[in-house]
């Protein structure tokens, strides 16, 4: 009888204990400090992962090509030429080499490029760079360290080539070319979004757009490969504006599930960008 209470006894610890550690899981499963914020562009078999905030920045130069007509392959010449110059980051800082480069591409001002102001602000240092690009005959077919260094005058030219296939990927996911190719998880906003921004900053990035603002939703009447830009451009802004879903082409892309891309019974012409509520 007392083997059998024993036997018992060590069943309900057992059992607390799988149920403790159970809740336990489930509390760090819907924590927020535990996400590990990124972005992943997939093209093919291969994916290629960002920080955020050079995901903001990959969606800005590629948004600029976008605007300006220019093919996938100069938005993938300015990404790998961005990130093997500043890491696809702002910075305010040069080298040795340049101790007055600036921004994303480390244009300096002394050789012509603009005002550190201007080279700082990172939609001009885009153009600036698509600007001495297109003046590149054949540069689509030219390799990417002879069209980078054309345009760079870089002392380490061969560096641009290692950075080729994240360009490409990104810029393929970017340019909508590829669909549903660009995903961020991201923890849920701390504070509310707000439609009117991400007008503002879509007309920036991509020029004049027709968009629509209901309650918390933007919407853009854009199809084919221009509505996955938009959609693309969204997501990769997601964190800095509070964006929470966005719609697509019969797939949605939900910040708070983490599951990517789904299939999606919202209507499937146009793009419609939702931003966080305000908490209460």
């Amino acid at each position: 009888m007392r083997r059998l209470r024993r036997i018992i006894v060590m069943v309900l610890a057992l059992a607390l204990v799988a149920g403790a550690v159970y809740a336990i899981v489930a509390v760090l499963q819907r924590s927020e400090t535990l996400v590990s914020e990124r972005c992943v562009a997939v093209v093919g078999s291969a994916s290629f992962e960002l920080a955020t905030d050079q995901t903001a920045n990959t969606a800005l130069i590629t948004a600029v090509a976008v605007r300006r007509g220019l093919p996938p392959r100069a938005a993938s010449i300015a990404l790998a030429t961005a990130m093997q110059e500043s890491r696809l980051r702002n910075i305010n800082y040069g080298d040795e080499a340049g101790p007055d480069s600036r921004g994303l591409f480390q244009q300096r001002p002394s050789q012509g490029w603009g005002t550190e102001a201007q080279v700082m602000d990172p939609t001009y240092a885009a153009n600036a760079f698509y600007d001495g690009l297109v003046k590149i005959p054949d540069y689509e077919s030219m390799e990417i360290t002879q069209a980078a260094q054309a345009v760079q005058r870089s002392a380490f030219p061969r560096a641009y080539a290692q950075h080729e296939p994240m360009g490409r990927a990104f810029a393929s996911a970017l340019t909508g070319h590829s669909e549903a190719a660009l995903d961020c998880e991201l923890r849920m906003p701390e504070a509310a979004g707000d439609p009117a921004a991400v007008v503002d900053e879509l007309t920036t990035a991509f020029g004049t757009q027709v968009a629509g603002v209901e309650g918390r939703s933007v919407r853009l009447e854009v199809t084919g490969p221009q509505a996955w830009a938009v959609a693309h451009w969204a997501v990769a802004n997601a964190k800095a504006l509070s964006i929470t879903q966005v719609d697509a082409a019969g797939r949605t892309w939900n910040r708070e599930q983490r599951k990517g891309w789904t299939d999606s019974a919202a209507a499937s012409d146009g793009v419609t960008i939702t931003v966080s509520a305000p908490t209460t």
